[in-house]
């Protein structure tokens, strides 16, 4: 056997802490090692070359290289040594960056580590086996789960391509959260005039099958073969009849007496309702938590709202329906949820009505809204507004660490708005630190401040009333001292945190969540839209807090990502996947019980013979199964416990 060792300087980010030179001359005195060589970046087209060159010349059966961590470049590596020939498998990548150089300063310590990372990486490489991927069919389909901007965009995107997609939103209406906003940062373009044509857009195309007022409630299978179960709620509304004239709402006996989910609470609706005047699909819902007929079984002597529709569309026989389809590739884009600031009782939001949510403040600008875009509490223009920034933000004490991105500029946006709609208004602005990282975000935020408004770095403590007066108190941190600022209005600045939902989509996906709660992409530079889950693909806010341009540029990269999967038609898997010797299974059924990926059946193979079988494709080498097994009856490719046990020993004989 001839194994091929290489180590990388990484430029200096290995060279500095490591010294490369001696690490490969210990390589070359390992057993089997024919020749060990140090490159500067290894990963570069001469390094690679060099690798192949080596592998052609000196018939090398195995290689060892010692660089970064896998999930940078082991692809790379191995379609180098394809390319000369060699079963890309029989690569063994020992990572001497992120566990060696970035973690240690003493050179003598950590060169010492990377010798034993060498040499358990050559232990193990003598007794790899050569592997085969396995191939899937594709079907040509898309689920996008949730409607917002981004699940809009990445929906467009696939149809436009020529594949069908199936765009399931669980509100009555596509539009998200965009849908509620007045104009949008720097620009200050009408947020309804660009979103809008985009949701009818949806609604027309033939290749998108909308379904709102829905709920994903079971995904099965693998990528490329997903088997998706929703379920439609009854509207209690036959959409093909109902022409969207809104009489219903009209004659409801609840009319403007239920908080709109859509104004934020700010407005109210009926028990029967259009979310908003541009809704796609434009048709009534009856709330059925509210509707007096479905919880009493009567209202008044005839529903009215029966009596009052033209279309004669009121439906109250219906029942859920569970609709069934299968794709090829699935695009998350459910969104987030606004911070709540009860979560903040310092604050007084719901304490005091004149405080209020960023959210809400757009309600109450937007021409839609529940004032008709006049901003009033009680019919009364404010004359004093305080916008505070990072509610919910930034706080460990609500356990959220993390910046919303968002808030500064919108902060900025609501600013402006204010002031142009109340000129004699005095805005000042509590902030933490300026974040305006967008492009035009810095060139607006001087516009606003150039409008009078005054900002002011400091952390607000405490929201108080003192007669008709709240009283915004704060420690200005740039004078050093306490302030008192009164003010008829005050906007808390949410911040944007994950669905409350999002567990139930985890689990339905088996996708692994961030700390802060939002979904985890792949890798956060090089796969910053995949998931752990072949097939499944981020898109939005669910990800993590981000603008709406940068939620569009997502979803046109999720969409890439699927039409791309979807036009090979095929699906390579990965050969790393668990194997179940039957001679020693004895049908316990615990490796399917862990198993995290549903991979693992039982199966009756012969008369009352039950024994655990593996669906390779399903399969995703975690090895949990391994772990569990009692019988030591199942192996796990490229992981077995013989190569695992050599990794132990070469590490602790190394160095």
């Amino acid at each position: 056997m001839k194994i091929g060792v290489y180590v990388c300087h990484c430029g200096v980010n290995i060279a500095a802490t490591v010294d490369v030179e001696r690490v490969a001359q210990f390589a070359s005195s390992l057993p089997d090692v024919a020749v060990a060589r140090h490159y500067e970046f290894l990963c570069s087209e001469p390094g690679q070359e060099l690798i192949k060159k080596d592998v052609k010349e000196l018939k090398l059966d195995r290689v060892v290289v010692a660089a970064c961590s896998p999930s940078m470049h082991e692809r790379t590596f191995r379609g180098a040594i394809r390319e000369a020939g060699l079963n890309p498998y029989l690569l063994q990548i020992a990572n001497i960056r992120e566990q060696c150089s970035w973690v240690h300063d003493d050179v003598e310590e950590a060169t010492e580590k990377a010798m034993s990372l060498v040499a358990a990486a050559v232990a193990k490489a003598r007794l790899l086996e050569p592997l085969k991927p396995k191939e899937a069919d594709v079907i040509p389909a898309a689920l996008v789960i949730g409607g917002g901007i981004a699940g809009i965009q990445a929906a467009l995107d696939i149809a436009d391509a020529g594949f069908k997609v199936y765009l399931v939103e669980k509100e009555p209406s596509i539009g998200g959260h965009m849908a509620q906003l007045d104009k949008t940062f720097p620009t200050l373009d009408c947020s309804a005039c660009i979103l809008t044509p985009k949701m009818v857009d949806v609604a027309h195309h033939p290749n998108i099958e909308l379904l709102t007022y829905s709920e994903v409630i079971g995904v099965e299978g693998f990528v490329g073969n997903f088997k998706v179960k929703v379920r439609k709620k009854p509207r209690y509304v036959d959409v093909d009849k109902c022409t969207g004239c809104n009489l219903c709402a009209e004659a409801c006996r609840l009319r403007g007496r239920i908080p709109s989910e859509f104004d934020a609470g700010m407005g109210k609706r009926s028990a029967i309702y259009i979310p908003f005047p541009q809704a796609v699909p434009l048709k009534a819902t009856v709330d059925p938590e509210h509707c007096l007929f479905i919880r009493y079984g009567k209202c008044g002597k005839f529903p009215p709202c029966k009596e009052a529709c033209p279309a004669d569309a009121i439906d109250f026989e219906q029942e859920e329906e569970i609709v069934e389809f299968e794709v090829g590739t699935i695009i998350v884009a459910t969104g987030y949820d606004v911070f709540d600031p009860k979560l903040k009782p310092e604050l007084g939001y719901g304490e005091y009505e004149n405080v209020i949510t960023s959210l809400e403040f757009e309600r109450l600008s937007g021409s839609s809204g529940p004032t008709g875009g006049e901003i009033s509490i009680n019919g009364k223009k404010p004359k004093s507004v305080v916008f505070i920034h990072c509610v919910g933000s930034r706080d460990k004490s609500v356990g959220h660490e993390y910046c919303s991105r968002i808030c500064c500029m919108y902060t900025a946006k609501q600013a402006h708005l204010l002031k142009e709609k109340i000129p004699d208004a005095k805005v000042t602005v509590f902030y933490i630190d300026m974040r305006a990282f967008g492009k035009g975000f810095e060139e607006f935020y001087d516009r606003v401040r150039e409008e009078g408004i005054l900002y002011r770095r400091g952390t607000v403590s405490e929201i108080y009333r003192r007669g008709e007066k709240l009283v915004v108190r704060a420690e200005d941190t740039l004078l050093g001292e306490a302030v008192e600022v009164e003010a008829d209005l005050v906007v808390l600045a949410v911040g944007l945190v994950p669905r409350a939902d999002a567990g139930k989509i985890a689990d339905l996906l088996k996708l692994s969540r961030s700390p802060d709660g939002f979904f985890l992409e792949a890798h956060p530079k090089l796969r910053p839209v995949d998931t752990a889950i072949d097939g499944v693909f981020l898109a939005g806010c669910c990800q993590g807090p981000k603008d709406i341009p940068d939620s569009v540029a997502q979803a046109k990269a999720a969409a890439s990502s699927a039409m791309a999967l979807m036009s090979r038609g095929k699906v390579t898997i990965e050969p790393f996947v668990a194997e179940v010797m039957d001679i020693r299974c004895t049908g316990c059924g615990l490796c399917a019980e862990v198993c995290p990926f549903g991979a693992i059946e039982m199966v009756e193979k012969r008369p009352f013979q039950v024994k655990a079988e593996v669906n390779p494709v399903l399969c995703k080498g975690c090895g949990l199964c391994v772990a569990a097994c009692r019988g030591k009856a199942i192996s796990l490719h490229g992981f077995s416990d013989q190569q695992l046990l050599a990794q132990v020993e070469g590490a602790l004989a190394g160095g």
